[in-house]
């Protein structure tokens, strides 16, 4: 088995989030940009133009937010629209299949977690790389759970 990653980890999908980011300031000030260009606009014209622009950044950087934060005692998933906790011991299984837009966590109660902080779209290598690693901590971690072992 190759090597764990030390503790805390952090995994996200880099390329993608600095896409999203760069095209949510591009675009704000674009809009923005065209409002105050436009002389025939009225004030609340030209402030509806840059609260658009000021939404879709807004809408972009929530897609930019998504990461998977691995330490000590467990998982953190932050989602689009979420964020959730998760003991190591809840992990039961770290996929990333062919043709999945990104990492399922399989958990003890029986669901299944979308973890978008690793997805394979523009770094298909990267993701593969952290799901294996973040697969190879929740093996290693519900190795040593005491309560695992128990009953």
């Amino acid at each position: 088995m190759s090597e764990l990653p030390s503790l805390p980890v952090t995994f996200r999908p880099g390329l993608t989030r600095v896409i999203l980011l760069t095209a949510g300031v591009a675009i704000f000030a674009t809009i923005s940009g065209v409002a105050l260009l436009l002389e025939q606009l009225g004030p609340g014209e030209k402030l509806s133009f840059v609260v658009t622009g000021a939404l879709i950044f807004w809408v972009l950087a929530q897609l930019a937010r998504v990461k998977v934060v691995a330490d000590e005692s467990g998982v953190t998933v932050v989602n689009i629209a979420g964020k959730r906790r998760l003991e190591w011991a809840e992990i039961i299984q770290v996929n990333l299949r062919p043709g999945d837009p990104w990492v399922f966590l399989n958990l003890s109660d029986g669901t299944s977690l979308p973890a978008l902080g690793i997805q394979p779209g523009i770094a298909k290598r990267r993701a593969i790389a952290d799901a294996t690693a973040l697969r190879a901590l929740a093996e290693a971690h519900a190795s040593h759970d005491p309560e695992q072992h128990q009953g």
